[in-house]
């Protein structure tokens, strides 16, 4: 086999071993290791074992993915950010499927300081869902804007994935956290515009009842015609204050130049700290839960990251990424070509492979076809447009990591074919929004080009 067949041959051996479970990290690893020594000698694959896992995660810029991680955990391990949907209901619920609304907004808050959809889909499942099923909700629309707008922290900063991408791709990671600004809120806002115009022309969706329906069963009444004084919504933003302004503080420091990417990350968690101080919610416990989350999602990423070096080296040595670059671009290098064929890949991909993981395993081959060597493209804007791509693979179907995530904290509440069932017209508007991102760079590029230099 020459170097090439040994490459192809170790992407087909990787993508196996990740679909029978084996951890992603140990299966780039375990595949580098023995493709570089097929194609060389065992000497120089085990010099690469001993030299490269220090010298990348030694990189500083790294430093900031555990910090980002450590914010979010205080906040959550403090109940920094309870509250947020009550206090979001509270100002949305006049709005036709305001629960619903709601809960695109609590959501993509959570998600923002947690780092994490998963854990987003499994907290606010457990605190919008039920509310929303006991105001007789579809149960469709119930799990699926939880499930999909539990995604949006992967592309509203601070996001670990953008961290991720940025030292991979040698970006700036401030500017890639300022250009995920306005895709993020257009993402939302697509959400919540779909939900409105859905629950106008079908009201059972948000369990609105008939006037005759109404006569007839007036105690549905307290379920759709709630009401709220100021003094109640002045009480409920008491409670959820400190988390928006923790990210704005931490954005506008980064926005502003008042302090690097790299360190916003220790900025976060040290101002979650002492905020969550001030409010008595610090002790030894929470500060233990939070300080162990962090270890272990810090090494599981660490993990993930070194094997997806060694992967990287070996099929630079193997002429894969020119071989499938010179492939792709041998049909056409129109821009639209390029995204579709990306696009193919990331989405049938990421119904099987976590983001982070699909994200450092694809990197190595993608890279090289829309660098500057390949199609040429503007590696910010291609950034967001990955991102935007992994947020899709988080929902669809067979594995839709999310979905799976809100039926098991929901239990018998709803049906795994109920959840999935909710989850097509967020995709639809995640695909609207993509075109968007596509057809207009500025909404990912404008922030990042007024950005403190």
């Amino acid at each position: 086999m020459d170097n090439l067949e040994i490459g192809v041959a170790g992407i087909v051996v990787a993508l196996v071993m990740i679909a029978i479970r084996v951890p992603i990290g140990v299966s780039l690893g375990l595949v580098s290791i023995g493709g570089i020594a097929a194609m060389t000698n065992y000497r120089v694959a085990l010099g690469m074992v001993s030299a490269t896992p220090f010298d990348f995660v030694g990189n500083w810029s790294l430093t900031a993915a555990p910090m980002f991680l450590l914010m979010g955990y205080i906040c959550t391990a403090t109940r920094l950010t309870d509250g947020l949907f009550n206090a979001l209901r509270m100002f949305l619920v006049r709005l036709p499927g305001g629960l619903a609304i709601s809960s695109v907004g609590a959501c993509a808050l959570f998600a923002a300081a947690s780092g994490s959809s998963v854990a987003t889909a499994a907290a606010m499942s457990r605190i919008a869902v039920p509310q929303m099923l006991q105001h007789r909700y579809d149960k469709g629309l119930a799990t699926g804007v939880v499930a999909a707008s539990g995604t949006l922290g992967s592309l509203i900063p601070p996001s670990v994935l953008m961290v991720l991408y940025g030292v991979y791709a040698e970006v700036s990671v401030g500017q890639l956290f300022m250009a995920g600004v306005i895709p993020g809120i257009v993402s939302a806002a697509l959400y919540a515009v779909m939900i409105a115009v859905r629950v106008k022309l079908t009201p059972e969706l948000a369990g609105r009842v008939s006037v005759h329906t109404l006569k007839e069963r007036p105690d549905l009444a307290a379920y759709v015609d709630e009401t709220f004084t100021w003094a109640e919504k002045r009480a409920a933003l008491k409670e959820v204050w400190p988390l928006p302004v923790l990210i704005l503080a931490v954005l506008g420091g980064i926005f502003g130049g008042v302090f690097s990417p790299t360190e916003a990350g220790s900025v976060g968690a040290f101002c979650a700290f002492l905020v969550a101080l001030v409010r008595g919610r610090v002790n030894r416990q929470t500060m233990r839960e939070a300080l162990v989350q962090t270890a272990s999602s810090t090494a599981s990423i660490f993990l993930i990251l070194i094997g997806s070096v060694f992967f990287t080296r070996f099929l630079a040595l193997s002429g894969v990424p020119e071989a499938f670059s010179e492939l792709i671009l041998g049909v056409s290098d129109a821009t639209w070509w390029v995204l579709l064929a990306v696009a193919v890949i990331y989405i049938v991909l990421g119904m099987f492979v976590d983001p982070i993981g699909l994200l450092l395993l694809t990197l190595p081959l993608i890279l090289p076809l829309v660098g500057p060597e390949g199609a040429g493209f503007n590696l910010i804007w291609f950034g967001i447009i990955v991102i935007k791509l992994l947020e899709i693979g988080l929902v669809t179907p067979p594995i839709g990591l999310n979905v799976y995530i809100i039926k098991g904290a929901l239990g018998n509440l709803i049906t795994l074919t109920e959840a999935f069932r909710g989850i097509w017209w967020f995709v639809a508007m995640d695909l609207v929004a993509l075109v968007l991102l596509i057809a207009v760079p500025v909404l990912s590029l404008w922030l990042p080009g007024l950005m403190y230099q």
